[in-house]
């Protein structure tokens, strides 16, 4: 019955993945406001502003680049729309309402209290639909038949953020539930063998990205299955802004085991979107 159930969401799960390219980041708030009053100013902030600037993520990525922005309007003491966008950017880019609480706490220090008041203020409506902790957690288990299970401590040193390990079977093949809260990625690893081996990854809910080194990060969703032979240097996780779960299947082989290696950069992380 077991295995008649696997099978079966194996078969449901077979799709193809999506390749994810980076592009220049588009602006047209400038010709939309001051195109006919001040052209070349327009010019400059739609296409040398964002779309050249804030689309150099080879040298500085998104979510640092939002960090940055947010930081100097904060320090200015400029809370009007301008900073409302940005803060609209900065949670698409990646920063959480955690992050942004205690980012703008500890700008209160450095630019005033006042300005961190008012900063606030628009922070929460912002991110006015983003649950955390415990809240989060469960909302999420609601998305999924799989349970999230328990914190996975005995890998944590191999994870950038919180991940949660749940066993679905160890009969047969070894499966499991893995969940990523959001901005969560396991270390660059390579599963070794001398025969067979590897592993396969199926999509459970959520939105995450699995990588090869010298490929392009593949985005896996609900049904995406991701083959992943033995000898393949390779990293997998959550999107910025989305919890994400997968089962991980072992393969079986002949003397396998698993190599970890160097955490995934902020600034590898940071170009994906």
């Amino acid at each position: 019955m077991k295995r008649r159930f696997m099978l079966a969401l194996v078969a449901l799960a077979l799709n193809t993945t999506t390749i994810m390219a980076q592009e220049k980041t588009k602006q047209t708030a400038g010709r939309d406001q001051l195109g006919d009053f001040a052209p070349k100013f327009a010019e400059l902030n739609d296409d040398v502003l964002f779309g050249e600037v804030w689309s150099r993520t080879d040298l500085l990525g998104l979510r640092d680049r939002s960090l940055v922005t947010i930081t100097s309007l904060i320090s200015q003491g400029i809370t009007d729309s301008s900073l409302t966008y940005h803060l609209q950017t900065a949670r698409q880019n990646g920063i959480t309402r955690t992050e942004i609480a205690e980012i703008i706490t500890h700008i209160g220090f450095y630019a005033g209290w006042p300005k961190a008041w008012a900063a606030f203020r628009l922070a929460k409506e912002v991110w006015a639909g983003d649950t955390t902790g415990e809240d989060a957690r469960a909302a999420f288990q609601r998305q999924m038949i799989f349970p999230v299970g328990e914190p996975n401590t005995a890998y944590a040193q191999y994870f950038t953020g919180n991940s949660y390990l749940a066993p679905v079977s160890r009969e047969q093949v070894a499966v499991s539930n893995v969940t990523f809260e959001p901005g969560c990625r396991n270390n660059w690893h390579i599963h070794h063998a001398e025969k067979g081996g590897g592993q396969m990854l199926i999509g459970v809910a959520g939105r995450g990205w699995y990588q090869e080194e010298g490929k392009a990060a593949v985005e896996i969703l609900p049904g995406t299955v991701i083959h992943i032979p033995a000898g393949v240097k390779h990293w997998h996780g959550a999107a910025a802004d989305s919890w994400f779960a997968h089962l991980a299947f072992e393969v079986p082989g002949d003397k396998t085991s698993n190599e970890w290696l160097e955490p995934v950069t902020d600034e590898e992380y940071g170009k994906l979107q």
